[in-house]
């Protein structure tokens, strides 16, 4: 068969007889060589997979516009340009007027488009000046902290969106995001979120077979991200405490939610993805030991317990010097598979099948899941199709939450109680000034919170 004439359905068979001879969809070759008949996790038809072509088809303008303007924000304008043709960056938002300057500048000399000055908005409410624009796509990269709310105005405002994660960072966001995501579908919107292993084509390829029942079904699991320390910025003359927290974001867990939610997040959504299963608790630790500035924890280490009694351990740090680790892995009653080498094992080790990374090349060329989040959500607009990803990216980002405040109090923190809590992150004041400081302090387990 010639490349070009390799589809994904061709693809996709052919990545099945890695290692193992021909594996078909209903049943695979077991060590001793007789064949097992599986049993599916889903019926077919009742989960998405993406078609991920390497762009986006060609049709009508997008206009986009960008909320946070920060390093994120400009990596997303350069994906969104790889992703399709016919994509203009029309309205630009953020609380300080040098980082969208900076963004500006790049559109300009880097891709030749100007944001006219009346589409460029500055301060707490510039999401919505720029939501009551005419953009049809938009960009949410400010802090976390702020997405429910961003996100909620855009849905009034009927407009397509890319939400990066995490979407919420405590239950108060959470159940903000749920009601504006159930709105969003009513109005036929697009909603891709950051959590772009989705989009990722050996988990895409990963999550279709699990679904088929290769690994059987799902017994546990293993997330990780365990890393250097991230980046942070000393207070500089002239800040205030505003100021400084929001331009050192990461380091703040009122505005990131803390590493566990804000990087976590990804391991987390790829275990709740791939099993299904529903977190019924959750019993962390972590501490506090390295970190410069801000309040949050540098590591974290959870047991999540589900509502059918199976467990998932949850792993990540942030420590130079430390070993490192990001991934995930996930157990059934027939096999297991790992997302760092992208293979699944029978129960005796054996590896039954494995991305084919070399032959995927011969049918793809993009593979930059950044990018390919918006070929689908592109596709999606200019067909008419609504895709909801922030539903399943808010029950994520609240099951980090309860790993979060577990570890924070001591104690075991459930889907019912966190999912009710009233525990809210945001200041009651919003504005570039002073701030209570006494408020944020790092968090003492078996003390009561302030």
């Amino acid at each position: 068969m010639a490349n070009k004439e390799m589809n994904r359905r061709d693809f996709l068979q052919a990545t099945g007889m890695l290692g193992v001879g021909l594996v078909g969809t209903s049943a695979l070759l077991s060590s001793c060589g007789k064949k097992t008949v599986n049993t599916p996790l889903r019926e077919a038809g009742t989960y998405y997979i993406p078609e991920l072509p390497d762009k986006a088809a060609a049709g009508k303008e997008i206009k986009v516009g960008v909320i946070g303007c920060g390093g994120r924000g400009s990596g997303a304008v350069d994906n969104v340009f790889e992703a399709s043709d016919n994509i203009k960056i029309t309205a630009l938002a953020d609380v300080f007027a040098d980082r969208l300057n900076g963004l500006r500048d790049k559109i300009k000399n880097k891709y030749n488009q100007e944001v006219p000055e009346a589409n460029c908005f500055v301060g707490f409410e510039s999401y919505k000046q720029l939501l009551d624009t005419d953009v049809d796509y938009v960009i949410f990269t400010a802090p976390p902290v702020f997405r429910p709310d961003h996100f909620k105005y855009a849905v009034e405002k009927n407009k397509h969106c890319f939400l990066e994660k995490p979407i919420a960072v405590d239950p108060k966001g959470y159940r903000t995001i749920m009601a504006s995501a159930k709105q969003a579908q009513a109005k036929n919107l697009v909603v891709i979120c950051g959590t772009q292993r989705h989009h990722e084509r050996p988990y895409v390829a990963a999550f279709e077979k699990i679904s088929q029942g290769m690994i059987g079904e799902i017994t546990g699991g293993n997330v990780y991200w365990n890393q250097s320390m991230l980046w942070y910025r000393n207070r500089e003359k002239g800040w205030s405490d505003m100021e400084w927290m929001i331009r050192d974001w990461v380091n703040w867990k009122w505005l990131s939610g803390d590493h566990i939610c804000e990087q976590h997040v990804h391991n987390i959504d790829v275990f709740l993805w791939m099993s299904g299963l529903k977190v019924k608790s959750a019993t962390a630790f972590g501490s506090r030991q390295r970190r410069i500035t801000g309040d949050q924890y540098d590591n974290f280490s959870t047991d999540f317990v589900c509502e059918n009694g199976v467990h998932f351990h949850s792993m990540c740090r942030q420590i130079d010097g430390c070993s490192n680790a990001v991934g995930e892995e996930v157990f059934g009653t027939k096999g297991s598979w790992n997302s760092f080498n992208h293979e699944i094992k029978d129960l005796q080790g054996n590896v039954i099948w494995k991305y084919d990374r070399p032959q995927a090349e011969t049918v793809y060329k993009q593979f930059n899941p950044y990018v390919l989040e918006h070929v689908d959500a592109f596709d999606h607009i200019r067909q008419g199709k609504s895709l909801d990803e922030a539903t399943a990216c808010a029950i994520s980002s609240l099951v980090g939450v309860m790993g979060r405040e577990s570890a924070y109090t001591g104690k075991t923190v459930t889907w019912d109680e966190m999912s009710q809590s009233e525990l809210n992150y945001m200041p009651e004041k919003l504005e570039v000034g002073p701030m209570d400081m006494s408020k944020y302090t790092v968090q003492v387990p078996g003390t009561e919170q302030k």
